[in-house]
C-alpha cells in the first residue's frame, strides 16, 4: 500500500470495534442520549409484526433479543410479486465460475487471505467473525444492511457462508486459476473488473455513509426527487458539471486540465471537493439534493468505481460515463445512448466538450438520456431491489457450497441492536433512520433467467456499438474543427 493511500486509511479509520469489545466502544464514545426520532421509510405491511430496535435487551445483557422470528408467512393478500430489474441477470455471470465444481470450505478459506470478515448465516441467525478494520467504517455499514435484509426478509436465507474484502479493487485474478483444479476463491466486494472473478455486492453507501454525512438511499433518491423539480432541465446551466476529490488518482488529476481557463472553455465546470473543510462547515455545500442545476453531470472513477455513481444518474440530467475500468451490480444493465453518454477516457477533455454540444444541439434526444438514467436509478435501482439482489445472491451463491456451515469459534451473533446500540452520532443517526422495523408483506421480485451465450454476446455488442457511434461523431465533428482551423 502507498503512503498516501496507508495515510487515508489511517486518517479516516473510524470504524467501531463492536466485534471484539462493545464496552470498549461505549466508554469511549458515550451512550445515545439524544430523543430526537429520524425518519424510517419502511411501511408497515398489512400485518403487525413489527421489530423496534431493542435497545433496553441490549443495554442490559449485550446479547441480540431472542424474539427475532427465524421463519416468516407473508399476509393473506401478498402484493404479487414483479420481475426483477435485467440486471440481476449478472449475478448468474459472477457465480458462474463455480457452477460445475461448486464451492468447497476450502476455496473459502483461500479468500481469508484479504477478507475483512466472514459471515455466517445458519438457521435463519446471522454470525460474523471479524478479520481486520475496513477503510472508515465500511465493514460496519456492510453488516448493518445485511443484518437488516434479516429483517425484510427474516428467515428466507438459507445457511451460507462468505468472505467479504471492503478495499476497492478487485484482487481474484481470473488467469490465476486457468489451470483445471484451481478453483478461485469466492470472494464478495463491491467492485470488480472484466478480469478479475470478484463477486460483486450493493455498497455501504446505501445504508448510509456517516463520514461524509451522506444519508441511506432511500432518503438521498427523496432528496434527488424534489431537487430535480428545482430547475427544469432546459433552464439548467449548459455545461457538464463535476464535483470530487481529484487528488486520489491520475485520471481525476487529469480531468481537472478540462476545467474553463481564459485559453480554453471545454464545455466543463469542475470543482474541488475539500471533505476535510467540508465536514468544519456541516456539509452544507454537499447536499446530493441540490447538485442537480447542470444540464450534463460528469461520473469519473476514482482509486475503483466510485459510490458517487448513482447520485450522479439520479439527476435527470445526461449522465457523460468516462470509459469504465470497474464495474459495479447495476451499471452492467445500463446502455450507452440509452442510460448514459459514452466519454473517453483517453481524450477527456476533446470527448466532453463534444458530448456537451451535441446535447445542446439535440436537446429532445438528451434530455431522454437523462430522464432514461434517472429513471433507472429511481425504479429499478429503489431500496425494495437492492434488498432483492442480495437476497437472489445469497440465494445463488448457497446452492453451489458443497459443505454444512458451522458457527466459527471468533464469530459472534449478528444483530440490529449490537450494532446501533453502543453508536452515537451520524453511525446511529443513519442506523435508525435505515432500520427495516417490518418485514416485508410479500416474496422477493421473480429472478431472471440466466444469459444464453448469444443472448449475451448481443446485449454485449449493442453497447460496444452504440459506444463506437459516439466516437464516429466525435471524430467527424473534430475534423470539421481542424478543418476550419
Amino acid at each position: 500500500m502507498s503512503r498516501e493511500r496507508q495515510a487515508e486509511k489511517e486518517l479516516f479509520s473510524l470504524e467501531r470495534k463492536w466485534l471484539s469489545d462493545v464496552s470498549l466502544f461505549q466508554a469511549k464514545y458515550g451512550g445515545y442520549s439524544s430523543q430526537k426520532t429520524f425518519p424510517n421509510f419502511s411501511k408497515k405491511p398489512t400485518n403487525t409484526l413489527e421489530f423496534p430496535l431493542d435497545c433496553t435487551t441490549w443495554n442490559h445483557t449485550n446479547t441480540c433479543p431472542k424474539n427475532y422470528p427465524t421463519s416468516y408467512i407473508p399476509g393473506a393478500n401478498p402484493s404479487p410479486k414483479s420481475t426483477c430489474p435485467e440486471y440481476f441477470r449478472w449475478i448468474h455471470e459472477d457465480l458462474k465460475h463455480w457452477k460445475q465444481t461448486g464451492i468447497t470450505k476450502e476455496m473459502v478459506e483461500k479468500a481469508r487471505r484479504t477478507a475483512h470478515f466472514r459471515l455466517t448465516i445458519l438457521d435463519g441467525k446471522v454470525y460474523v467473525e471479524k478479520f481486520r478494520d475496513s477503510i472508515q467504517t465500511r465493514a460496519l455499514f456492510t453488516m448493518w444492511g445485511i443484518s437488516q435484509l434479516m429483517r425484510w426478509y427474516p428467515g428466507k436465507l438459507p445457511d451460507l457462508e462468505l468472505m467479504f474484502d471492503c478495499d476497492d479493487r478487485p484482487v481474484v485474478q481470473e488467469k490465476d486459476f486457468r489451470q483445471p483444479g484451481s478453483g478461485p476463491p469466492p470472494l464478495f466486494r463491491y467492485c470488480s473488473d472484466w478480469r478479475s472473478l470478484d463477486i460483486v455486492f450493493p455498497d455501504w453507501s446505501f445504508w448510509g455513509w456517516a463520514e461524509t454525512n451522506i444519508r441511506p438511499w432511500r432518503s438521498v433518491l427523496k432528496d434527488i426527487k424534489e431537487g430535480n423539480k428545482m430547475v427544469k432541465w432546459e433552464d439548467r446551466v449548459p455545461y457538464a458539471y463535476w464535483k470530487g476529490n481529484p487528488h486520489v488518482c491520475p485520471w481525476r488529476a487529469d480531468l481537472m486540465k478540462c476545467n474553463v481557463t481564459d485559453q480554453n472553455d471545454w464545455n466543463t465546470r469542475l470543482y474541488v471537493q475539500d471533505w476535510v473543510a467540508e465536514s468544519k462547515k456541516g456539509y452544507k455545500q454537499s447536499n446530493l439534493g441540490d447538485q442537480c442545476t447542470h444540464r450534463y453531470k460528469i461520473y469519473i472513477e476514482g482509486w475503483a468505481w466510485s459510490v458517487s455513481e448513482k447520485y450522479i444518474l439520479a439527476c435527470n440530467s445526461p449522465t457523460l460515463l468516462m470509459t469504465l475500468r470497474w464495474y459495479d451490480f447495476f451499471v452492467r444493465g445500463m446502455i450507452p445512448q440509452h442510460h448514459y453518454w459514452p466519454v473517453r477516457e483517453n481524450a477527456k477533455c476533446r470527448s466532453l466538450k463534444f458530448a456537451v454540444e451535441w446535447g445542446n444541439n439535440h436537446t429532445e434526444k438528451a434530455k431522454a438520456i437523462g430522464e432514461a438514467g434517472s429513471r433507472f436509478i429511481h425504479e429499478d435501482l429503489k431500496m425494495e431491489y437492492v434488498y432483492d439482489y442480495i437476497f437472489h445472491l445469497l440465494n445463488e451463491y448457497a446452492k453451489l457450497l458443497k459443505y454444512k456451515p458451522t458457527i466459527p469459534p471468533n464469530a459472534v451473533e449478528l444483530c440490529s441492536e449490537s450494532m446501533a446500540c453502543p453508536a452515537d452520532g451520524n453511525w446511529r443517526k443513519f442506523m435508525e433512520e435505515s432500520l427495516e422495523k417490518f418485514p416485508k408483506d410479500s416474496a422477493p421480485c421473480t429472478m431472471p433467467p440466466p444469459y444464453q451465450p448469444q443472448e449475451l454476446k448481443g446485449f454485449i455488442d449493442t453497447k460496444v456499438k452504440a459506444t463506437k457511434e459516439v466516437e464516429a461523431w466525435e471524430n467527424e465533428y473534430w475534423d470539421k474543427q481542424n478543418k476550419q482551423h
